[in-house]
């Protein structure tokens, strides 16, 4: 008995290819791949820049719009509501933005080492702030616009500090190189035409060299003790001489007063003296004796123990024992 291995066929019918449900499932993806494709979402803080076939189209606002489907419309989302910031010789972890700062080391540590004017090393570490004024410029003016603007903010400031000494750099040209280095590079992206507005260059820190860190801080001491010892000398002075002038002012106006003082008094002896003279040329005798009088009025009450007698006095010893003082009454003694 012969066994006769069999394969199994499928039924006619049952798996049977068909073209027309294939093509249709085909066309529904794609349909509904262009359907999902066919509107986006543009942020509160930005705007949209599209593109059909590569060419610029127009500038949406916040909100949810339609653009053709398949790649025929491109979206580039650009945030010009959010101001931005470049950051030189340092970086903060957790930036969105990867410009913002130079994430090589050594980089980093090249970007911030310049020379002065006078030919002496500093570390300058500073942030530009700025925000997206034209987002169709910033989109395709340049290629990469925030790697460019990093680039430039190096320059303007590598030619700010060669501009000054060191001291300036550490000391009090800081907000000067703020502004300075604000207005270079605001002219420098308005003519390039970047479609960015600088805000803001702020100075972080400023320092010399860490192989030289020491000498100048040791310069920075010195600096600031004279300056001490020169304030404390011009409160001394401050203090004295004001003082000096107020006693030579006093001493030259009472000496004013005296001289004042002492010519009115003659001026008004003389002209007593000329009254007198006329009314004694008009009546010697009467006016001697005015005078007379007068003299013996002003010195006899001067005169202590006094004994006023006339000639028909015989005798003047007795009367020298009215007027004595009376001896001085001793005090009662004590009761027992």
């Amino acid at each position: 008995m012969s066994v006769r291995a069999t394969l199994p066929f499928p039924e006619p019918g049952r798996f049977s290819f068909n073209p027309v449900k294939v093509l249709m499932g085909v066309v529904a993806l794609v349909l509904a791949i262009g359907l999902f494709s066919s509107f986006y979402q543009v942020p509160i803080n930005s705007e949209a820049i599209v593109q059909r076939f590569g060419k610029f189209q127009q500038i949406t606002q916040p909100g949810l719009h339609f653009k053709l489907p398949w790649g025929i419309d491109v979206v580039t989302l650009v945030e010009t509501k959010r101001q931005l910031k470049l950051e030189f010789g340092y970086g903060s972890r957790g930036a969105t933005n990867e410009f913002q700062f130079n994430h090589d080391f050594e980089d980093m540590e090249l970007e911030k080492n310049m020379v002065t004017g006078d030919l002496n090393a500093a570390v300058v570490e500073w942030v530009v702030q700025f925000h997206i004024s034209d987002a169709r410029a910033f989109v395709f003016n340049f290629i990469e616009p925030q790697a460019t603007l990093r680039d430039l903010s190096e320059s303007v400031m590598r030619e700010v500090v060669g501009d000054r000494t060191i001291d300036e750099v550490l000391t009090v040209g800081r907000q000067e190189m703020e502004v300075k280095a604000l207005e270079r590079l605001q002219l420098i992206a308005s003519t390039l035409s970047m479609g960015v507005h600088i805000d803001q260059v702020q100075l972080g820190n400023v320092n010399p060299p860490s192989q030289v860190k020491d000498s100048f801080d040791e310069v920075n001491r010195a600096q600031q003790q004279r300056e001490a010892a020169i304030n404390a000398a011009n409160g001394e002075y401050n203090r004295v001489i004001p003082e000096a002038r107020g006693k030579a002012e006093q001493s030259i106006s009472q000496a004013e007063g005296y001289a004042t003082e002492r010519v009115n008094r003659a001026e008004g002896d003389a002209t007593r003296f000329n009254a007198l003279l006329t009314e004694y040329k008009k009546a010697p005798e009467v006016t001697k004796k005015r005078i007379y009088l007068e003299t013996l009025g002003e010195v006899l009450p001067t005169v202590p123990g006094k004994i006023i007698v006339d000639d028909r006095v015989p005798q003047f010893l007795p009367l020298m024992h009215l007027q004595q003082p009376k001896p001085a009454s001793t005090p009662a003694p004590a009761a027992r």
